[in-house]
């Protein structure tokens, strides 16, 4: 197996692990925080994606979904077009609520084909390219796409955690 075909299983679950997540759950419990200034499950989705959307885009020169496919659009939120959720204090938490499941999923699932568009054809030597010269040492594009799968595995799991507690809550 090779490094793309791990990195495309990889992300290939985190995609899974969103739909298992967020379906079937209305808008109310996709914005419910289980205390006040825990993050709920529509913004730890949506922030995962962001990070998703915004670092692969960033590493293969592309442009983001979120502004080239009109998702930001489509979510209405009152935040900058470029955020990501990174830093969100609790009141920007609070900004980011969805009407739907759908439009969680359908995001994800845009940002996850563009990620698996430039996996597929991958060279594995272009792993070792630098991504990122900030810090020392600096990151390669296979550092860069391993965090963020660590980073969406993390929050996705912390949604699926939410999602536990608002369907108890609730029953």
């Amino acid at each position: 197996m090779h490094a793309k075909d791990i990195l495309i299983d990889g992300f290939g679950r985190i995609q899974e692990e969103v739909h298992a997540a967020v379906e079937g759950l209305p808008a109310k419990q996709l914005s419910t925080r289980p205390a006040a200034d825990a993050n709920s499950i529509a913004w730890l989705v949506w922030h995962l994606t962001r990070v998703q959307d915004d670092h692969v885009a960033d590493a293969f020169d592309l442009d983001q979904v979120w502004l080239a496919q009109g998702w930001g659009k489509r979510f209405g939120l009152d935040l900058s077009p470029r955020d990501t959720g990174y830093g969100h204090s609790s009141t920007e938490v609070a900004k980011v609520r969805v009407d739907s499941a759908d439009l969680l999923t359908g995001y994800y699932d845009a940002v996850h084909e563009q990620t698996l568009q430039v996996l597929r054809s991958l060279p594995a030597k272009d792993l070792e390219r630098i991504v990122d010269e900030r810090w020392d040492p600096p990151v390669t594009l296979g550092v860069r796409l391993v965090s963020v799968l660590s980073d969406a595995l993390q929050h996705v799991g912390q949604a699926a955690y939410v999602r536990g507690l608002v369907q108890s809550a609730a029953s």
